[in-house]
């Protein structure tokens, strides 16, 4: 088992909006403020937390910084709620002719409890062999196999997917792990790989064994940092896009 995190906001030794910054996130990470609802005005926090209102500025700033917070003048601050179905559009063409992006159909294939294997038990921060959640997911376009996907949980945090029937899933799961589960996405890593497609991915996809397809690697993870989930979304290369805005 992965021994447990030391929180930051216990360390004496860092900087008091540091330690504030580990606070607030730990807070949000907990359900204290949800998604989109202002949290308290900084001469609240100031007058709670007895620190300087530069102190919370800053603490808040970082929050802002790290999209765990949204400013809106004249409103207030308030938790963020990310949007990531833009990184399949980024990653892979989802356009009807007119240009209009499109959310594709999801259809669970199976759903299963199993025993974590090292690679996952790594991902989750999990004990070797925890029992993990695993989905297999099929998404489609105009009816059309696009992407196959394997996304594992954790059993302990998200044991009520267990009582749905999987036709209640839905096209997005991150709004049914807040809903069904209490645990909302706030951030995610992700990585772009090629590889050549197994027999089942191929099947899946109605394509040839060993042609190319492009794998995106998801690490997902709540206000705390404390990854939740992690998938693996395959689809044919000659599907594949990317794109990218740099200014």
């Amino acid at each position: 088992m992965h021994p447990p995190e030391t929180s930051a906001a216990s360390d004496q030794r860092l900087p008091r909006y540091h330690q504030l910054r580990e606070r607030l996130s730990a807070e949000i990470g907990r359900g204290e403020w949800l998604p989109g609802q202002a949290i308290p005005t900084e001469a609240e926090l100031a007058r709670s937390h007895s620190m300087s209102i530069g102190t919370i500025r800053k603490a808040i700033d970082a929050l802002v910084a790290e999209g765990i917070l949204e400013r809106f003048q004249g409103k207030g601050t308030f938790v963020r709620r990310p949007k990531f179905d833009s990184s399949l559009f980024r990653f892979f063409r989802f356009n009807r002719q007119h240009g209009e992006t499109r959310i594709p159909e999801s259809r669970i294939l199976k759903r299963e409890v199993v025993s974590a294997s090292a690679n996952v038990a790594a991902a989750l921060k999990l004990a070797a062999g925890a029992p993990v959640i695993h989905l297999s997911r099929l998404r489609l376009l105009d009816g059309k196999p696009f992407l196959v996907e394997s996304i594992w949980v954790s059993k302990a945090r998200f044991a009520k997917l267990l009582e749905l029937d999987t036709r209640q899933f839905g096209d997005l799961l991150y709004p049914l792990y807040e809903q069904c589960c209490g645990q909302v996405i706030a951030s995610a890593q992700e990585t772009l790989t090629a590889e050549a497609a197994g027999p089942a991915t191929a099947k899946l996809l109605g394509v040839k064994a060993g042609s190319p397809v492009i794998v995106v690697e998801r690490l997902a993870a709540g206000y705390d940092r404390h990854p939740l989930e992690w998938r693996q979304s395959r689809g044919a290369a000659d599907h594949f896009r990317y794109e990218v805005e740099i200014r």
